[in-house]
């Protein structure tokens, strides 16, 4: 009688699915990699990007009026530039990047891996933010490139920016995990409620509803 033990398989990673295959479902959490560490960094506590993001603002809004980079009025300007910025970032990343049209087996799996799988398992709030080490790498890159275009005013248009980030990231978690408020916040929940269970080509923004109004992507009004 063989001594071996037979190695337990490693659990197969769920299918990449084009759009129109996905179908939403309010429990449960897709495998995206067969590799056990990659899956685990898949995975974050919202509080963990949004607390970067937010630290990131205050330091580089501090550093840049410390070391003479920015005055106080400056950088409120470049603060408020950066977060308008970031609100057009969200809207044409969400529309353009994550619903890539997927008319390949390429584009169909960097399509569910990017946002497709958020399609799919909405309510999965571990999902709803990048990894912290992905995080880190957004906030350095964005620092360098604003750096290079903005000059000087790089500190405090990037904390405006990065800010604006940390307020998408707890909306949308918010929108996903809680139910409507009975307030004049409850357009937030609707406005998304229409991209994910009506249609997906329209209601692109998530913290603003600015560039839907803008480029003409805004849910029809209902008759009622």
């Amino acid at each position: 009688m063989s001594t071996e033990t037979a190695a337990s398989p490693l659990p197969t990673p769920t299918p990449a699915k084009a759009p129109e295959n996905v179908k939403p479902k309010h429990k449960g959490s897709a495998q995206l990699f067969q590799n056990p560490v990659l899956e685990r960094l898949s995975h974050t506590h919202i509080a963990l990007p949004v607390s970067i993001f937010v630290v990131t603002a205050a330091v580089s809004l501090y550093y840049g009026i410390t070391q003479g980079f920015t005055t106080g009025l400056a950088a409120f300007g470049q603060f408020l530039g950066g977060w308008f910025l970031f609100t057009f970032a969200e809207y044409a990343m969400h529309r353009y990047l994550y619903h890539i049209p997927a008319t390949t087996p390429g584009r169909i799996k960097f399509q569910y891996t990017m946002h497709g799988v958020h399609h799919e398992f909405p309510k999965d709030k571990t999902r709803l933010a990048m990894p912290p080490i992905i995080t880190v790498f957004v906030a350095s890159l964005l620092f360098f490139i604003f750096r290079f275009v903005f000059g000087s005013a790089a500190f405090g248009v990037l904390a405006g920016f990065v800010f604006g980030y940390a307020l998408y990231l707890f909306v949308h978690y918010a929108i996903h995990v809680y139910a409507p408020p009975k307030n004049f916040l409850k357009v937030w929940w609707t406005h998304h409620a229409q991209h994910h269970y009506r249609q997906d080509e329209i209601a692109f923004g998530v913290s603003s509803t600015l560039w839907d109004h803008i480029i003409g992507t805004m849910p029809e009004k209902s008759k009622k």
